[in-house]
């Protein structure tokens, strides 16, 4: 049964205080730290797969920003500006995960990346999640308070009130007074140490400079063995996000990933070498026999698809699991859309200042002209049927993600089912209709990354009117700055999704791929380009670019054509590309972007059926025995699909993690403490604003540097060399061992920041 309305709840600031809230510092604070949260976000799940909320971290970059503008004789900002720069600083996240998800399937299915189709997904899936979310806020925010908890929503809250001004903490209301008073008198009403997410993104943005563009160590250790365990191996990345990663989505879920790592490196491939090391010929779909093959070219050749079959499998189990929940959101949701039809209109002189929203003429022009938006966008190849799939499947995901976000937090919500959902259906019916050619992928993918964005940012925009209802805010305002927020990371996502692919990009030569060569009539063939990144130096020439999307005479994917129609060079992307050498023997890290291969086997699978079922169902059979044997899939699925260099550091952050709350649980001050409130002070603990700094800095680093790689090649160039001849950690015997070293102390910094050894609040 739902709540009745909660009319006698008093905010932290009350609705007749009157203390700066809309600023325009705080506006653009936000926007600009939604950029950068974005653009961590979009290479964290490029590279595994999963992103972390920002609105804490958001949170105490704010109260630090406007606290040391303070000092330094300015205003500092109040408990309402801090909460807009949050709300603002939020949406990044989440458009990045539905961009990182859907938008690289593009270039797996054999398509160019093109920045317009990226840059009006994203902003008009952000916008429309928003849009159509603040309909429902009266019926799950204020009816439904006490109910739905929004964990993320209600911690953020908390952080905000910790770091309270003396101009909201004269304003408070009187309950919050004495709430703050309690909280002081217990010891948990401190500063959430602004400094130490400062001091995280320092050691991650310098960690991942020294490690990446100045060739201090090796980035990947690995240990490769021999028989009996022939072609197994253990790798580690040693960056400061994946360890971040780790330590907030805590130890079981990087166990589970890592089991599944283990499961791929040190049983399947060592499994595939034993059975095929004797086979003359090739086996399909490799192309070379697999005697000749090493670990990461009997990864690319089979485990990926076994992968696949594990995550598209893991992913429905958690849809149908989480059917009845979200049976039970939708229709929550519908029963309160009807309650808040319910009364007279006021006008907004009448509405408490608590209680004003965007009025609903504003969302249905909106809403309207993003439709006509997203039928009229050349690049986006939409149709009648598509726009009318998008608003139904739209309106279908907001609704229950924006419910599910209040019962189980944004973090468990599971965002990937749904848009799994929508493509399967989404093809089913294109299916059915005839529609199986090349623009209908594009359409597919258009239609799954709009409401895949749509249905993150909701469940992200309700967490956030939550915190606003928490302390007091004004809900029109937060909705103007969370549009702002998310129009301004949705622009610049495009074009930092098409710099990092565009990184680690290598040209093959045709005779590598296709000894026999390949040939195509160029008169079929229009677009012309050349070569980009370090490659260009040796070839210069203009080329015909050719979408091969067969296996014969050599693998699908595009090719660049000379004027007499034969294939130079095969270009394999850096996202999901399975060539990490150039012909110069340098070597590049590519993206996984393991959910974007998974919707990109939907669509092919469903449309065209080109898939090599045996080894995709081989991988759905071992999700099954996991779930069979009660075990969560989806995160072991998604470990199998990764390199276990990628998983393995994510669960030693979980290891440092499930430490420190071991440490915790022994304190006094948390003795007898409830699960849920333990969990939320661990989730605004300095571990956690320390891995968020890692997160943030170590991600940073690696965009710039991405961004830079054109710039600065001859430079990368004479690094290279140098490290290569004098650096023994970069290169030699034991550059493996000691490329430990460093890492370690980057681990060990984060558990003793943790449990408070180092940057200790002062008392």
């Amino acid at each position: 049964m739902p709540a009745e309305p909660s009319s006698k709840f008093e905010p932290f600031i009350p609705d007749s205080a009157k203390i700066p809230e809309f600023t325009f510092r705080a506006v653009l604070t936000g926007a600009l730290l939604g950029i950068i949260f974005g653009a961590s976000s979009l290479y964290l799940v490029l590279k595994v797969g999963i992103t972390v909320s920002a609105s804490i971290p958001v949170a105490v970059i704010s109260l630090a920003l406007f606290r040391a503008w303070s000092k330094a004789g300015g205003r500092d900002a109040t408990i309402l500006e801090n909460n807009i720069t949050q709300t603002g600083g939020s949406a990044g996240e989440s458009i990045a995960f539905g961009v990182g998800v859907t938008m690289p399937a593009i270039l797996i299915l054999g398509f160019d990346l093109e920045l317009t189709r990226v840059m009006l997904v994203a902003v008009l899936g952000g916008l429309l999640g928003i849009l159509m979310m603040i309909p429902l806020r009266r019926a799950l925010i204020v009816k439904e308070h006490g109910v739905l908890k929004y964990p993320e929503g209600t911690a953020c809250a908390a952080v905000l009130k910790a770091g309270v001004d003396e101009v909201s903490r004269a304003a408070a209301s009187p309950s919050a007074k004495a709430e703050m008073a309690a909280a002081e008198a217990a010891g948990l009403g401190k500063s959430p140490g602004a400094r130490v997410i400062f001091t995280g993104f320092g050691i991650g943005l310098v960690y991942k400079t020294l490690n990446i563009a100045f060739k201090g160590w090796k980035d990947a250790p690995e240990k490769v063995f021999g028989a009996p365990l022939k072609s197994g191996s253990v790798s580690a990345e040693v960056s400061p996000e994946l360890v971040g990663v780790g330590y907030i989505i805590g130890p079981y879920i990087g166990g589970l990933m890592a089991a599944g790592g283990v499961l791929s490196y040190l049983v399947l491939i060592p499994l595939i070498k034993f059975f095929g090391e004797g086979l003359l010929g090739p086996l399909a779909p490799g192309t070379i026999p697999i005697s000749e093959m090493g670990p990461s070219a009997i990864r690319g050749a089979y485990i990926l698809y076994i992968g696949a079959g594990c995550v598209a499998a893991g992913g429905l189990i958690s849809l149908v699991q989480a059917m009845p929940t979200i049976w039970h959101g939708l229709k929550g949701g519908m029963h309160d859309i009807g309650l808040a039809r319910g009364g007279a209109a006021k006008s907004e002189e009448q509405t408490p200042r608590t209680d004003r929203d965007l009025s609903l003429k504003f969302v249905g022009i909106g809403i309207l002209v993003l439709m006509a938006g997203i039928m009229l966008a050349p690049s986006l190849h939409m149709n009648f049927l598509g726009a009318l799939l998008i608003v139904a499947f739209g309106f279908l995901f907001v609704t229950v993600s924006s419910r599910l976000t209040g019962e189980i937090g944004s973090t468990s919500n599971p965002i990937s089912g749904m848009t799994v959902a929508t493509l399967l259906f989404t093809c089913l019916i294109f299916l059915v209709v005839g529609w199986t050619g090349g623009t209908y992928y594009v359409m597919a993918l258009s239609i799954g990354g709009i409401v895949c964005i749509a249905s993150s940012n909701g469940g992200t925009t309700s967490q956030d009117l939550k915190t606003g209802f928490l302390i007091g805010a004004t809900p029109k305002l937060q909705q103007y700055s969370i549009l702002i927020g998310a129009l301004s990371s949705a622009l610049l996502l495009g074009p930092i999704l098409m710099r990092l692919n565009d990184s680690a990009v290598v040209y093959v030569p045709v005779a590598e791929v296709a000894p026999a060569g390949l040939q195509t009539d160029v008169t079929r063939l229009e677009k012309r380009e050349s070569l980009h990144g370090p490659q260009a130096r040796d070839d210069a020439g203009s080329y015909y670019s050719w979408h091969k999307t067969d296996e014969v005479g050599g693998p699908a994917g595009k090719y660049l054509v000379n004027d007499q129609g034969a294939a130079v060079w095969l270009v394999d992307p850096g996202i999901n590309g399975t060539h990490t050498t150039r012909p110069d023997g340098t070597t590049v890290r590519k993206f996984d972007a393991p959910k974007a291969t998974l919707v990109s086997y939907i669509i092919k699978g469903i449309l065209d059926q080109q898939l090599p079922w045996a080894l995709v169902l081989f991988g759905a059979m071992i999700t099954v025995t996991m779930q069979m044997s009660f075990v969560p899939a989806l995160a072991f699925a998604v470990g199998v699909y990764l390199p276990l260099s990628s998983s393995l550091p994510i669960f030693v952050g979980g290891m440092i993690r499930l430490l420190v709350d071991r440490w915790m649980k022994r304190k006094p001050v948390y003795a007898g403490m409830d699960p849920e409130t333990f969990n939320a002070e661990c989730d605004k603990s300095p571990g956690v604003l320390l891995a968020s700094g890692y997160i943030a800095g170590g991600a940073i680093a690696g965009i710039i540097i991405a961004f830079l790689a054109g710039v600065t090649e001859e430079f990368d160039a004479a690094v290279g060399r140098w490290a290569t001849e004098h650096n023994p950690f970069y290169n030699g015997p034991h550059a493996d061992l000691l490329s430990l070293i460093p890492y370690a102390l980057l681990c060990g910094f984060l558990y003793f920041v943790a449990k408070e050894k180092l940057l200790a609040p002062r008392r």
